[in-house]
């Protein structure tokens, strides 16, 4: 028997998102693949919570989709869940059209005054009073 995996799910994403916390554990394991310990020393050193504080935000993490963890041994190894964050991604996608047009606009912008500011620079002293 096959286990798929739903879509994922924005709202419970976007709320696990929400905490610093748990941002940080996700930009530790961008690095990649990581246990449960070392996770838990990393944060705690950074955010003074205890482990069980720690054991807390990966397990929302977990119920976020945002991370899987497989066991070898004792150990608990985490890694990112590439689909979350790719739901993510599209979602946010559906707000670059908005933000393109300006930012091209800008740019242009940032262009012409570089210009204007090397045809100025490169004009002899005379005919810039002019």
């Amino acid at each position: 028997m096959t286990s798929q995996r739903a879509e994922p799910d924005l709202q419970r994403i976007f709320a696990a998102l929400a905490d610093p916390t748990r941002r940080r554990i996700l930009e530790l394991l961008a690095a990649g693949e990581a246990t449960a310990g070392d996770l838990s020393g990393r944060a705690r050193a950074e955010t003074g919570l205890s482990q069980p504080g720690i054991s807390q935000h990966l397990r929302s993490l977990r119920a976020a989709d945002l991370v899987t963890v497989r066991s070898e041994g004792t150990r608990r190894i985490y890694r990112i869940h590439p689909a979350a964050l790719a739901a993510v991604g599209a979602w946010l996608q559906l707000f670059d059209r908005s933000f393109q047009q300006p930012l091209d606009a800008l740019a242009t912008e940032l262009a012409r005054g570089r210009r204007q500011r090397r045809q100025s620079a490169a004009r002899p002293p005379s005919a810039q009073s002019l």
